[in-house]
């Protein structure tokens, strides 16, 4: 089996609910497949550089996949008959990288520099 990372996005008036929804249902049809999905990230709603379908911005989501390449097609399928996903992409990888994606880190970091501004702020008062 081969190993893939797999990003996709979804429509930006989908909930975040409907987005998780989405992954494991995907993630249905891989294991049916006779694959695997290792680690998920949902890296939440982001601004398109363009838009896409009249879409400005778009909830991003990854998925580490070990599958044959049939079952990745046959998900890749399913997506483009889905109007909620808007675009995905599909990269065979070597290795999977077990730490979280460098939009998940830069993610944390944002969030602990508002957090130590914020206390420098409350300190300030």
């Amino acid at each position: 089996m081969s190993l893939y990372e797999h990003v996709f996005l979804v429509r930006q008036d989908v909930s975040g609910q409907r987005v998780d929804e989405l992954v494991e249902h995907y993630k249905g049809v891989l294991e049916n497949g006779g694959g695997s999905v290792g680690k998920t990230e949902n890296w939440g709603m982001k601004s398109l550089t363009y838009r896409i379908s009249k879409n400005r911005k778009a909830y991003f989501a990854l998925m580490n996949i070990d599958a044959p390449h049939e079952t990745v097609a046959e998900m890749e399928r399913q997506m483009r008959y889905n109007e909620d996903i808007i675009r995905f992409m599909t990269i065979r990888v070597d290795e999977h990288e077990e730490e979280p994606s460098v939009q998940m880190q830069k993610r944390e970091r944002d969030e602990r520099r508002r957090r130590e501004r914020e206390r420098r702020r409350d300190d300030e008062e």
